[in-house]
């Protein structure tokens, strides 16, 4: 049965300018997104997504007054709180623009223009990382943050591995024990391709926004580099990396020890959360 069809009262309260039938859903890790006109519904997927809805919600509000030069989505109404019948739900307004298709990197001048304003966005990101609204509320990476996962991949994925598995999964949390405790920017933590948003003008996209903030954090930002690099490849990272103003500190080596654990990690919040689906593909290549 269709979440259109299970929540068809709520979506129709939420979205009374929507008919039901015609409103497009996606699935993301932690929650299903019901696209309405001018806005869009957040049904969490687990209880541990429901759990996390009031911190997502005062990270959207304090990105919403940061200068970023483009749109966050900003929490226009939560519902369904803890002990009510009704189903747990976050409205957010909608950012329009869709992502951008898998070949659009190829036509050159499109791919310098994209790699120009993922620089500007990065930048804009590590400006925000001194700013001290977003400093009080924001969460900071934890200090060990990267030896207390490899500690969990352990313990809680490694009885699900095979033994190749366990021996390509060691490989990648060696290359973290190097990681320095980095909290100065501020970083998505999912920056892939599907949550940048962009608007297309005289054939060349403008970045309109960015989605997806559940992982925000004060901390690195070699992590939403690595999510880059995994989205769009090697050459359209370096192009990144040669627009922005970077300070080195082992920037490249820090990148590539960490896109090494996106399997891992989803594997990991998919065995938290009880999402059996994540956590299959999360742990594809370890079993």
């Amino acid at each position: 049965m269709s979440i259109r069809t299970t929540h068809r009262a709520l979506l129709s309260r939420l979205l009374p300018d929507d008919e039901p039938d015609d409103l497009a859903v996606r699935q993301g890790q932690f929650h299903l997104v019901v696209i309405g006109s001018d806005r869009v519904v957040c049904l969490p997927r687990t209880r541990a997504a429901a759990a996390r809805l009031p911190e997502r919600v005062a990270a959207l509000q304090a990105l919403a007054g940061l200068d970023l030069g483009f749109r966050t989505p900003e929490p226009l109404l939560q519902g369904g709180a803890h002990g009510t019948a009704e189903a747990p739900f976050l409205v957010l307004s909608r950012i329009p623009g869709e992502p951008l298709e898998a070949d659009a990197l190829n036509d050159a001048q499109v791919a310098a223009t994209v790699a120009a304003q993922y620089a500007t966005l990065l930048s804009a990101l590590a400006r925000a990382g001194g700013d001290e609204t977003a400093r009080a509320v924001l969460p900071r990476a934890p200090e060990g943050r990267w030896r207390r996962f490899a500690e969990n991949v352990r313990a809680e994925l490694f009885p699900l591995m095979s033994d190749s598995g366990r021996r390509r999964a060691e490989r990648e949390l060696a290359a973290l024990d190097s990681l320095p405790h980095v909290t100065r920017a501020v970083v998505h933590g999912d920056l892939g391709a599907e949550n940048v948003l962009w608007e297309w003008t005289h054939g060349l996209p403008r970045l309109s926004g960015v989605l997806d903030w559940d992982d925000v954090t004060l901390g690195d930002p070699a992590e939403d580099l690595a999510a880059i690099g995994a989205g769009y490849g090697r050459e359209f990272l370096e192009r990144v990396l040669a627009l922005g103003n970077w300070s080195n500190h082992g920037l490249p080596s820090r990148i590539a020890a960490i896109r090494g654990t996106f399997a891992l990690q989803q594997a990991l919040y998919g065995i938290r959360d009880g999402d059996e689906e994540e956590l299959a593909d999360g742990l594809a290549d370890y079993r």
